[in-house]
């Protein structure tokens, strides 16, 4: 699954808790990067949830795993940026008095709100040039 509430270029933290053995399950598969990684119990990892497709291997019978998730809603920045209200009340409320360049400017900012977020991610060259100045 992906976490499609989560704020898209946000990191989600996922820890591993439970009694279970992660040699046998609980490992995290990361779909679209063919990754499965062992996750034992008290591992943290932090990956974008809403933008990876990921599960779990199942664990063995008798034993016990959960998760402790901390994400950002996406929807608290919409609501931010609307002005501290939903897009609904936005649109009924503030839509009808808005004039034409208003609301080209509102859906261009919302337009541009996902190549703004990809732009604040670092890509492996960045990692690579920030390591070898180091």
């Amino acid at each position: 699954h992906t976490d499609q509430g989560n704020l898209a270029w946000s990191w989600c933290a996922i820890t591993a808790l439970g009694n279970y053995n992660p040699d046998k399950g609980g490992h995290l598969i990361v779909w679209d990067l063919g990754l499965i990684i062992r996750f034992p119990p008290g591992s943290t990892i932090m990956m974008p949830s809403a933008l990876l497709t990921h599960s779990n291997v199942e664990i063995q019978q008798d034993e016990e795993r959960m998760s402790v998730v901390h994400f950002s809603a996406g929807g608290l920045f919409r609501y931010v940026q609307n002005g501290c209200i939903t897009d609904k009340e936005f649109i009924a409320e503030v839509w009808p008095s808005m004039t034409e360049e208003g609301r080209a400017v509102w859906w261009s900012e919302r337009e541009s709100r996902w190549q703004n977020a990809l732009n604040k991610m670092s890509t492996w060259d960045d990692i690579l040039r920030r390591s070898q100045s180091s």
